[in-house]
């Protein structure tokens, strides 16, 4: 198992409830605030980011991304957006209040709480909100003792019993108040746990297994009792049973409720530990919460190897391995040695309670020697005999030719018959690490720091290799050899030169490796205290394979391994590890998971809510990302690998969670990240996220356009006042005959100004009546643009319909204010509609400021409506202003609309159009009452659009 403490930055070792979000993270609660753990980095919130009472029982994480906080002392709180709401800022939690710590159930967005003795009401939370569902379980027997114990709220069912009553369990209802009797009782004070349709009832030692059927009937499945006493039980995501222990230790049953077989026998978890809360994740790794020793983790492939290795006294710290047929001899770091054959681990103990480890072991026939530290012991497998060979300070134990073994000590090399029981001195008064017969008389030997030659009959060695201290070399096939080194990785040879070398630069999860195993001629194994690794060589190149504790070694320290079959026995210092290759080279490529961005921070601002437009401006143009990637197989081997299309096309690796950029110019970008698990894995997906940084005006394209424009403006004015010049006499004439039409014009346009400007006046004299500044400002700001495009357009006899419309928007949402909710309008153009055609300017405002003064406001029974159509009719664009107010035929009406002042200036201009431009221009009035009965009136302008 792997403990997280303080030593990882869970600074509290008392914790209680786990829960896992969404996203997949691991939320802890303790007694110094809530966790949030993501595989590699614990977040801690405290006092300081909002909790009122930093012990945390447990937290609940909702589907909108909420995650409701239960301390002590009902100090309730969530988490949203990255800060903590508790009830000082939201007085709805203050309605929370239990002496007891509450249940909860879970539904959507929906927390409901309630108390297990005499609950009086369910609270209901959701989305900041407390409501309650009364409850009336006492039903005029104050003195009963209620103990309710599971919340259905499928059926709607509230399960309790009377403690103080011999009664049956019952079933309560909790929106119709009924009452329904279940078959069975309970004793007092017992406690009841739940999953689904399953209940464990548990009564001092003893523990009963119920399913309930048809929501009332209560079916024993079984029931056994225990030796220690149990202080929590807990059934996991899979229906498995874990019993947590006063004394220590989790019992677990592996069968699920679910299999509805008899629980198997239980195996014992973290015995030295006082379990508080055991979680299984959505991965199916498996959380412990303890007492005063943080929180434990195991994965799900450790855990079933853990469980279903048919291998019992398989714990101790293996420092060598060796196989003979069927058999596995396994040497630990003490004067005792393990046999595996059958399924069963036999302890062959040399001296007792003595710690020299195991160097090496041989084995061949009915031999097998034992090499530790200080000694060496011959075994007669058959005879069970062992005695004692001569004493060497040795490093390596390896075959030679049939009948012998070479000793590899710090005295030499020595060549051992073990059926004569002779020696021969190789090579004498050097360290020798490693040797290998590569031919009749010939030896590669290896001291710590060059790989010789040796010729056995001459006993004269050659340098070969120079600066590589080999711990174990291996014949792959003919002339070539594989050779593990102390910090170079592994090296591939023949007895001429080296041919490659491989390292963690071609993805060897470590260049210090132990011993070599092979498997075929292509294809051999590395043992490192980083895992295993498979390298396979091809004519494309090196195929390797990491593997971890992730994928089900007992640890990642591996003295050595061995191949049987399918089968490959791992030496490591937790056990003997058992594994199918097939199953190992099967897993995925890929890591099921993407990476989690946490909130975004772009120059001093940060972003929580991902769904909202993430923009920065220059100069506040660092950003960085706060990610996770929770694969907690991985152990906090996580990084990053990530880039930002637009700014770079290259990848970057990152171990840390927080990814900065800094000074990221203007632009539109999408920032992309993978997560990489261990041995390098990937995450299946990209994670994705697009960011704007705008920038300053100097620095926009329109503006560099517009200098563009400007240059090529003054030029054409130049040219134009040249040609101007010689026009201008000509036109002379005929502009001072149409100087006085447009002087009329004008002075009719003067009239609607002032008229305008009155109406307006009084709205802002209104709203300060009413003492509305903040409207009032709000009024002003609107009326002010007003004034100015009035003033703009009045100087101006034609505007393009685009600009007519924007006028008329805003005239509408300044009356839409100060009216407030009195009408609603809606300005549709058409298709057929080009924007850019010319017409009188401020011709079509009068008819909608009549609308809203003599007929929306004029009307009580329903809501004043102002559309507004610009669509074409044969050849003319077709101007609508309709209304639903009282019409102008009402008896209601202030004033007849024809007659109306507004309407007459505009009439008169429509006439001087005509007369003055030649323009096609005709008005029509409608009464809707009496054209379409309803209420209303409706104008209509057709104007052919001015071209000249």
């Amino acid at each position: 198992m792997v403990n997280y403490n303080e030593e990882d930055g869970l600074n509290s070792s008392y914790t209680y409830r786990f829960s896992q979000d969404n996203n997949g993270l691991i939320w802890i609660g303790s007694d110094n605030g809530l966790f949030r753990f993501d595989g590699k980095e614990f977040k801690q919130y405290t006092k300081k980011n909002g909790l009122k009472n930093i012990e945390v029982l447990s937290c609940f994480p909702l589907s909108n991304g909420e995650i409701f906080i239960s301390p002590f002392l009902s100090d309730y709180a969530f988490l949203k957006d990255g800060k903590i709401i508790n009830s000082d800022v939201n007085k709805e939690l203050k309605k929370i209040h239990f002496n007891y710590n509450p249940n909860v159930y879970i539904q959507n967005n929906n927390l409901y709480l309630y108390t297990s003795y005499n609950p009086e009401a369910i609270y209901v939370y959701s989305n900041g909100k407390i409501s309650t569902i009364p409850l009336f379980i006492k039903n005029g027997n104050p003195s009963g003792m209620y103990y309710a114990f599971n919340l259905d709220l499928a059926s709607n069912l509230m399960y309790f019993v009377d403690e103080n009553a011999k009664k049956n369990i019952e079933a309560y209802n909790i929106i119709t108040h009924k009452r329904t009797v279940c078959n069975i009782s309970l004793e007092k004070n017992t406690p009841a746990y739940s999953k689904g349709n399953f209940y464990i009832f548990r009564h001092n030692n003893k523990v009963e297994v119920y399913k309930l059927y048809n929501s009332f009937y209560f079916k024993k499945i079984q029931s056994f009792s225990v030796r220690e006493n149990i202080h929590q039980i807990i059934i996991d995501k899979n229906y498995r049973v874990w019993l947590c222990l006063e004394q220590g230790g989790a019992l677990y049953f592996k069968h699920s409720l679910l299999d509805n077989v008899n629980l198997s026998h239980p195996i014992k978890f973290l015995d030295k530990y006082i379990i508080n809360d055991i979680m299984v994740d959505r991965d199916n790794n498996t959380w412990f919460s303890t007492r005063n020793n943080g929180i434990y983790f195991i994965t799900e492939k450790a855990l079933n190897n853990y469980i279903h290795l048919p291998v019992s006294n398989n714990t101790d710290y293996i420092t060598a391995i060796e196989k003979n047929g069927n058999t596995i001899f396994l040497g630990y770091n003490e004067a005792k040695s393990g046999i595996y054959h059958a399924n069963t681990i036999t302890d062959l103990v040399f001296e007792k309670d003595r710690k020299i480890e195991h160097k090496a072991i041989f084995s061949e026939g009915n031999t097998t020697i034992f090499g530790l530290t200080g000694s060496l012991i011959h075994y007669n497998t058959a005879t069970k005999k062992k005695f004692l060979l001569k004493e060497y300070s040795l490093k390596n134990l390896l075959p030679y030719t049939p009948g012998s073994v070479l000793i590899c000590s710090s005295e030499g090399l020595t060549a051992y018959n073990y059926q004569t029981r002779t020696y021969e001195e190789l090579v004498e008064k050097e360290r020798m690490y490693t040797a290998l017969l590569y031919d009749k008389d010939s030896l590669f030997t290896g001291s710590f720091k060059d790989l010789y030659k040796l010729n056995t009959r001459t006993k004269k060695k050659n340098l070969f290799l120079e600066g590589y201290y080999f711990t174990d070399i291996k014949k792959l096939r003919h002339n070539l050899y594989v050779g593990a080194t102390n910090l170079s990785g592994i090296i591939l040879f023949n007895n001429r030169k080296i041919l490659q070398k491989i390292t963690e630069n071609n993805g060897l999860a470590t260049s210090h490796t132990k011993k070599i195993e092979i498997e075929n001629q292509n294809v051999f194994w590395a043992s490192t205290n980083s895992g295993l690794s498979r390298i396979e060589i091809r004519n494309q190149g090196l195929r390797i394979n990491n593997f971890t504790q992730t994928d089900g070694l007992p640890s990642n320290v591996i003295a050595g391994c061995v191949i049987r079959g399918d089968t490959l026995y791992a030496g490591t210092s937790k056990g003997l590890g058992i594994l199918s290759i097939k199953n190992l080279l099967a897993q995925q490529k890929f890591i099921d998971k993407k990476v989690i961005i946490n909130s975004v921070v772009i120059g001093n601002k940060e972003f929580f809510n991902l769904n909202t437009p993430l923009v920065g401006k220059t100069p506040n143009n660092d950003i960085t990302f706060n990610v996770s990637f929770p694969d907690y197989a991985s152990q906090g081997n996580i990084s990053y690998q990530y880039t930002i299309e637009g700014l770079s096309d290259g990848w970057q690796t990152s171990n840390s969670s927080k990814i900065i950029f800094n000074a990221i110019p203007p632009g539109t970008y999408t920032f992309k990240v993978f997560g990489l698990g261990y041995n390098g894995k990937q995450s299946f997906a990209s994670t994705n996220l697009s960011f704007e940084i705008k920038p300053k005006f100097w620095q926009t394209w329109w503006f560099k356009l517009v200098l563009i424009i400007l240059g090529s403006a003054v030029i054409f004015i130049l040219i134009t006042l040249y040609f101007q010049k010689k026009r201008n006499k000509k036109l002379e004439t005929l502009y001072y005959e149409k100087k006085i039409a447009e002087l009329e014009l004008q002075a009719i346009k003067a009239q609607i100004n002032p008229h305008f400007i009155y109406n307006c006046l009084n709205s802002i004299q209104f709203l300060l009546y009413k003492k509305d500044y903040k409207e009032t400002e709000n009024y002003l700001d609107i009326f002010a643009q007003m004034i100015r495009k009035t003033l703009h357009y009045s100087e101006k006899t034609f505007m393009p319909v685009k600009e007519e419309i924007e006028y008329l928007s805003l005239y509408l949402h300044m009356e839409h204010l100060r009216l407030k909710d009195q009408f609603d309008y809606k300005i549709t153009v058409s298709e057929a509609t080009n924007e850019n055609w010319i017409i009188p300017s401020l011709l079509i405002q009068p008819f909608v400021e009549n609308a809203i003064k003599h007929g929306i406001s004029n009307i009580k029974d329903r809501k004043g409506n102002i559309e507004i159509i610009f669509d074409v009719t044969g050849t003319s664009l077709c101007i609508t202003v309709e209304d639903n107010g009282v019409g102008i035929g009402s008896k209601n009406h202030s004033s007849p609309k024809p007659d109306s002042f507004g309407v007459k200036l505009s009439q008169k201009r429509i006439e001087t159009f005509k007369q003055l431009f030649d323009m096609h221009i005709m008005l029509e009035i409608n009464d809707l009452r009496e054209k379409e009965q309803r209420p209303g009136t409706q104008i209509k302008l057709y104007i052919i659009p001015y071209e000249n």
